[in-house]
């Protein structure tokens, strides 16, 4: 419910403050005093259209915050889960209005969209009356509110399961189907592309690898033969380590008649000898890794041209005929077998359809029942209304043509003022005196079930009195024992009904240069005097104090 309401900076309104509790609030006040303004503000701060004309004159900027304590579990929480926003039981809603026609949007004080705001406004207050689209005259919202009221909440949700799979079931059928008419056409092409591909089995990453092993054999071949070379002068017949090692073994033999001169000698040609033994050891290896088999280049060769070939014939990259060969043997495959896939889809999308369509036509039947009894309801309601040769009729179209996650049902509330008149939509047939009253008749009897926490009825007594006044306020007072009801009124009947009477009024401001709008909640001896004003006009007579406190006493 609506706990309090904010105003900063909103045309006439300089700085307001309002606390709400349960039940039927109503707002009061003379023509002009500022009622519309209050709503203007408050629909603001639900996400309604903002325009600069609603800052105050000379403010830069104009704010609305409005605080709701919300139950556990009401859709406005999952709005604020699916916008990343925590669900603390307390929703405060604030829309900044600047002077430049810009708008802020927060909840909670986090930013968020203007979209958002509305999304959420829309589940937790609606306004009938001059702000009609967050009332009940939506068509769309209607299959719904018919769904609520009968209870079908878990058969529609069945009917949704039911509908994902028929639509997952109709999915892979037609993916299915496509796929086999396709490879139908190219059957040859495929079956032969198809068998070359797995002839030629070409992997991921085959052809990198045989480019760098074939770059490598022919780099070796070229260097192959100075290897030899090489190898040849150093360890082969003129290699000059024997001679080196002879010299040396006749120097050792001279070494003891002057070491002094032999021995560094000796330990030089020892060191070239070994220099010599592991450049021959590093040639050898060299040799050895460029040895290779020229049948193995040629069959690289071979294997490359293969594969580079089927590339430019299939116009794919070597390193992608791996998954083309896998995805023309699954066409193939698709060929073969198929048929007897189709015919386990086909069976399984049928079954799919078949059970969807009897739970559709289930719930169908039970929402024309159930319209029946919400028309049996709404129509006890609207003699007291001065709607008695009126007639509210809930229609329901199953078109089994046209079906949808909720069914196949397009439900609309129908009206006809007249015996004898055509009657139509409910939007379209009513006036708005009419519509007024219809839309509370429907409220009446939906209050507890899909309604929003809070409502809000502007003027919905315009141009009726006396009994069918008090009738307008007895069911607003039966309405606010469900939900929060807050109503902006001329009736004092209406008036005489609320367990909270607020008085708009405008006071005059600056010696009287300018003025701003108030709001004061009554206690008894001021609310009397209000509704004795509502019943008398200008001048309060003491018969119109009496008649307002029969009404305060018919009403308690």
């Amino acid at each position: 419910m609506l706990a309090r309401l904010s105003i900063r900076d909103i045309v006439l309104i300089e700085r307001l403050d309002i606390e709400f509790s349960r039940g039927l609030a109503v707002l009061t006040g003379e023509t002009g005093a500022g009622k519309s303004i209050l709503l203007d503000a408050f629909a603001l701060a639900l996400g309604g259209r903002g325009d600069a004309g609603l800052v105050r004159h000379g403010a830069e900027q104009g704010q609305v915050t409005a605080m709701f304590d919300v139950p556990k579990g009401h859709p406005a929480a999952r709005i604020l889960a699916e916008n990343g926003l925590d669900d603390t039981g307390e929703m405060i809603l604030r829309r900044v209005q600047l002077a430049d026609g810009r708008t802020r949007a927060f909840i909670n004080d986090q930013a968020i969209s203007v979209q958002t705001l509305k999304a959420v406004g829309a589940v937790l207050v609606e306004i009938h009356g001059q702000h009609d689209e967050r009332a009940l005259v939506d068509a769309s919202t209607h299959r719904q509110l018919l769904d609520a009221f009968a209870g079908h909440e878990k058969d529609v949700a069945a009917l949704e399961a039911l509908w994902d799979i028929r639509r997952t079931a109709g999915t892979a059928l037609d993916e299915h189907r496509a796929g086999m008419e396709r490879a139908a056409r190219e059957a040859d092409y495929l079956r032969h592309a198809s068998q070359e591909l797995k002839t030629l089995a070409p992997k991921d990453g085959e052809e990198t690898e045989l480019a760098n092993r074939r770059t490598t054999m022919m780099q070796g071949e070229k260097v192959a033969t100075d290897l030899r070379e090489a190898q040849e002068a150093i360890g082969g017949s003129h290699s000059p380590v024997s001679a080196l090692s002879a010299a040396v073994r006749r120097l050792e033999r001279r070494a003891a008649n002057a070491p002094a001169l032999i021995e560094p000698a000796v330990k030089a040609i020892d060191i070239a000898i070994n220099a010599l033994e592991e450049a021959d050891q590093h040639l050898n290896a060299a040799l050895a890794a460029t040895d290779f088999d020229p049948a193995e280049l040629e069959r690289i060769e071979e294997r490359l041209f293969a594969l580079r070939a089927a590339s430019r014939k299939y116009s794919t990259p070597v390193d992608l005929l791996a998954a083309l060969a896998t995805q023309y043997a699954g066409d193939v495959a698709l060929i073969d077998a198929g048929a007897d896939q189709l015919r386990k889809l086909e069976a399984a999308a049928a079954e799919a359809d078949q059970r969807y369509a009897a739970a559709a036509a289930k719930l169908s039947a039970a929402r024309s029942k159930a319209a029946e009894k919400l028309n049996k309801a709404v129509n006890a309601e609207l003699a007291p209304l001065k709607l008695e040769r009126a007639k509210f009729m809930t229609q329901v179209e199953a078109n089994a043509a046209a079906p949808g996650p909720e069914g196949i049902d397009r439900v609309e509330f129908w009206v006809q003022t007249n015996p004898g008149t055509k009657p139509g939509p409910m939007m379209k047939v009513a006036s708005g005196g009419e519509l007024s009253r219809f839309l509370l008749a429907l409220k009446v009897v939906l209050a507890d079930r899909g309604s929003a926490p809070t409502l809000v009825f502007d003027e919905i007594d315009t141009g009726v009195g006396g009994a069918v006044a008090d009738a307008i306020g007895s069911r607003l007072a039966r309405l606010a024992g469900k939900v929060q009801v807050m109503a902006v009124t001329h009736a004092p009947q209406v008036a005489a009904r609320a367990s909270q009477h607020l008085l708009i009024s405008k006071d005059a401001l600056d010696k009287g240069k300018r003025v701003a709008t108030r709001v004061n909640a009554l206690a008894a001896d001021h609310r009397r005097e209000e509704i004795a004003r509502m019943l008398a006009g200008a001048e309060i007579t003491a018969e119109a104090r009496a008649a307002a406190e029969r009404l305060l006493r018919a009403a308690s």
